[in-house]
């Protein structure tokens, strides 16, 4: 017999939701990630097509924008009152970091970006998460901003960034592209 767990959650019986239980609800659950180097979900990058555009829309939804004298770049980053950052980039600015972007550009229009304590955290995790199966869509490179930075692709096909903190020491200047995968 399937009974529904207190308070009406299928936590002692999964199945109770299956089963019809009128009173089931969906268990949440989260990993336990035994690491001391947790990411961080820190920031969404969003390949824009009118880089103007998408500032005036974020502008009207109430979001800081940096003038528009000093928002003409490729790459514009929105920082948001809790530290989460929102990075809007062109085409062109996307096209420097991420070489699955370039392969195949309608497969990426957005990328969850996870920081990592360490820039060894970077290549760690992305060979765990390669060798695992899931899909690497940027190999672990020293990018031009000063970070350690890798993508790989969750089960669903979602790019996910990992990176380190960004050293001033190892920015470069000019971007040069990132590895091919």
């Amino acid at each position: 017999m399937l009974r529904c767990a207190p308070g009406g959650k299928a936590g002692i019986c999964p199945d109770a939701l299956a089963a019809g239980c009128p009173r089931a609800c969906l268990l949440w659950q989260t990993a336990n990630v035994s690491s001391d180097s947790r990411p961080d979900l820190h920031m969404l990058n969003v390949v824009v097509r009118d880089m103007a555009a998408s500032l005036d829309f974020y502008r009207r939804l109430g979001i800081a924008v940096p003038a528009s004298g000093d928002a003409a770049g490729a790459h514009v980053q929105l920082k948001m009152p809790g530290g989460f950052s929102l990075e809007l980039d062109t085409a062109e600015s996307a096209r420097l970091w991420h070489a699955g972007w370039r392969t195949d550009p309608v497969s990426a229009t957005v990328v969850l970006g996870f920081m990592l304590p360490a820039r060894q955290d970077v290549d760690d995790r992305y060979a765990e998460l390669t060798s695992a199966g899931y899909r690497g869509r940027q190999p672990p490179f020293d990018a031009f901003w000063g970070a350690r930075y890798a993508i790989v692709a969750d089960p669903d096909g979602n790019d996910v960034g990992l990176m380190s903190p960004v050293e001033e020491s190892r920015r470069t200047w000019p971007p040069r592209q990132s590895p091919a995968p």
